[in-house]
């Protein structure tokens, strides 16, 4: 009950915090792309300090980058200038800043000569890429997949908690294999509804082939 009570004192409190820079940032009139971008720039510098092998500060630049990932969207809607262009180039900047932290732990095992942990770290990124390129493709095709876990803000979550804890090993092991699982689990699921798709499909074209076939013989002469 305690912790529950702390718990709900720091989520109020980072509320509070966010909404006052929400409604700061929307009085000065700044485009959210902007905020976007600033995002983009402070995980660039992660992405520094993972490669230099500075997990913990790497870690501590990243919680303050994903400050600018809340605020670019809140912003939007507070100042009423949602945009599809600024939701899709949002989700792209997303993508740049998820490859660019891998690339750079990727980086830092290459230097110290760590073979098995660029192959993990490779596999984690490929993880990374399927898990939204199957979602994408998928969603083209069938109005929603968003089966599995490990999704954009669990991977984030989980790269922090694995930096400030000097727990990386563990962190890229999970991510190799469960990006990878997720992917595979939605393409398994999109071919599932592809099929009940194409077979209600085609019983659609025997029922109306049917139905036609019943008026054309009524309207034979008897």
């Amino acid at each position: 009950m305690a912790f529950q009570t702390i718990s709900g004192k720091i989520g109020a409190g980072g509320k509070r915090v966010l909404d006052f820079l929400v409604a700061r940032l929307s009085g000065l009139n700044v485009n959210p792309n902007v905020l976007t971008y600033i995002g983009l720039c402070i995980n660039i510098f992660a992405t520094v300090l993972f490669a230099r092998g500075l997990f913990f500060w790497a870690g501590a630049v990243m919680l303050f980058g994903g400050m600018f990932d809340m605020l670019d969207g809140a912003v939007a809607r507070i100042s009423r200038r949602v945009t599809r262009f600024g939701g899709f180039l949002d989700s792209v900047i997303d993508r740049y800043s998820d490859m660019l932290m891998l690339f750079g732990l990727l980086i830092w095992y290459a230097k110290v000569d760590r073979l098995f942990y660029v192959g993990l770290t490779g596999m984690a990124i490929i993880g990374s890429v399927m898990i939204s390129y199957t979602r994408a493709r998928a969603e083209s095709l069938i109005p929603r997949c968003k089966v599995g876990f490990l999704e954009r803000a669990e991977r984030v979550v989980l790269l922090i908690i694995a930096a400030l804890t000097d727990r990386m090993a563990v962190a890229l092991w999970i991510m190799a294999i469960f990006t990878n699982w997720t992917a595979i689990q939605r393409t398994w699921y999109t071919s599932r509804e592809l099929s009940k798709l194409e077979r209600q499909e085609r019983e659609a074209e025997v029922s109306a082939v049917d139905t036609t076939g019943g008026e054309v013989d009524a309207s034979l002469p008897t």
